[in-house]
């Protein structure tokens, strides 16, 4: 097993695999591996119908498997050797861990779920059309909207309004200081460090984004990408919010104007903010994708 340093060259082999795995976990887009590795120190390793991902998590070596199969025991075992026989995995589900826990494997795991980082995934159609009783809330915020900025414009997020994505994220990020609900400075700096990644490298990396115009002013914006073939990531959302209704319009509005062969979208994770969780529960999610970080030692086969 030969890791090498992710780099933009590596998508279209990644995605053979990624794109048609049927995982929509949001941590197998590409755009997000290469926005943020210089944080983890991201190496990759493609095989015939799976994809590696070896980093540092939490001051350790960790790794991700990507793949449709099941976690053959042959490539744990593979991962056990190369991870010096203690064995660290992030991002199983739950399907996955039971896998691993059948009693004829030759090794050990113990789990543990990270519920901050489950992953957000709701039928786009119900973003995008808001129906039912238990949306009544969310159409309000967007009847309210458009009946204060009847002239606002969807557009598409191009280069050319990059520099308004910049300075909404400023005034995005003092508001949060504001209500003392700000990151801490190594956050905030990691965070600007990977949309200048993604934005100097928007075509590269095949993303797509939206925002709204009121005025002729950013009041919102979005972006993200493909994480399998019918489910599109949402990397990022902004929006301003003495603005009524702008996070409710620039979601609605996102999944209106993406193209049909979306059957999810997946809003990734709360990172433990309760406001956060909230927010996105009040959208009921299709699905709730749960995580697990498992530990792997080898069994004395004797």
């Amino acid at each position: 097993m030969t890791f090498h340093r992710l780099a933009l060259s590596d998508r279209q082999v990644m995605q053979a695999v990624t794109l048609h795995s049927g995982r929509r976990n949001c941590n197998y887009t590409f755009a997000n591996l290469v926005g943020w590795k210089f944080l983890f120190g991201t190496e990759v390793c493609v095989l015939e119908n799976a994809v590696v991902l070896r980093y540092t998590f939490d001051g350790r070596q960790a790794y991700m498997v990507c793949t449709a199969e099941g976690l053959s025991q042959e490539l744990v075992e593979d991962l056990l050797h190369d991870s010096n026989g203690d064995l660290t995995l992030i991002g199983l589900e739950d399907s996955q861990v039971a896998q691993l826990s059948m009693p004829d494997t030759c090794f050990s795991i113990s789990a543990e779920p990270l519920r901050n980082q489950y992953d957000y995934i709701y039928r786009r159609t119900d973003l995008a059309t808001l129906h039912g009783r238990h949306l009544d809330a969310k159409r309000n915020h967007i009847n309210r909207f458009h009946a204060e900025h009847p002239d606002f414009q969807y557009r598409p997020l191009t280069p050319g309004l990059f520099d308004e994505c910049r300075r909404l994220t400023e005034i995005w990020q003092e508001e949060k200081n504001q209500s003392g609900n700000g990151n801490k400075n190594e956050t905030i700096d990691a965070e600007h460090r990977v949309m200048e990644n993604i934005f100097s490298n928007w075509d590269v990396l095949g993303m797509t984004g939206g925002s709204i115009m009121v005025d002729g002013r950013m009041v919102a914006f979005t972006y993200g990408s493909a994480v399998t073939t019918d489910t599109f990531d949402v990397c990022v959302e902004k929006a301003d919010r003495h603005i009524n209704g702008s996070f409710a319009i620039i979601n609605q509005q996102f999944a209106e104007h993406l193209p049909g062969q979306y059957v999810y979208i997946n809003r990734e994770e709360d990172m433990g903010i309760l406001g956060l969780r909230k927010a996105k529960l009040s959208y009921h999610p299709e699905i709730l994708l749960t995580y697990n970080v498992v530990h792997i030692t080898q069994n004395d086969r004797g």
